[in-house]
């Protein structure tokens, strides 16, 4: 499992993590599609925020391995702001490539890209 060095590893000031510390030895937790709803709590769409803000200034719009990214953290975004990068996508993979929709995720976060 790669781990992305410098990628924040949790939200400042709460128990929302970003990364992951060792590979699950009962198997690796799949990437799902969560859907995300308007009564969500404001630290919930503040974690998914700052998460974008990591990937963007991280990745940019370059594909990445899933790595010691959070499964569960990932998931908000997964399907909509982050996309597979290669196909066939395997979601129990910490070596499947995703990528940034670029377009999707100015349109979610638009804070997250008004200092480029």
């Amino acid at each position: 499992m790669l781990k992305h060095r410098g990628f924040p590893s949790r939200m400042p000031g709460s128990d929302f993590q970003f990364t992951i510390r060792r590979a699950n030895p009962k198997g690796v937790t799949p990437l799902i599609r969560r859907e995300r709803y308007r009564d969500r709590k404001a630290v919930d769409r503040r974690a998914d925020e700052l998460f974008m803000r990591a990937l963007w200034d991280h990745f940019g719009d370059q594909p990445f391995e899933r790595g010691n990214l959070d499964a569960g953290r990932l998931s908000w975004l997964f399907g909509r702001e982050v996309v597979a990068a290669e196909e066939p996508f395997d979601p129990t993979s910490y070596e499947a490539l995703l990528v940034i929709s670029v377009e999707v995720a100015r349109a979610s976060f638009p804070a997250v890209f008004e200092e480029d």
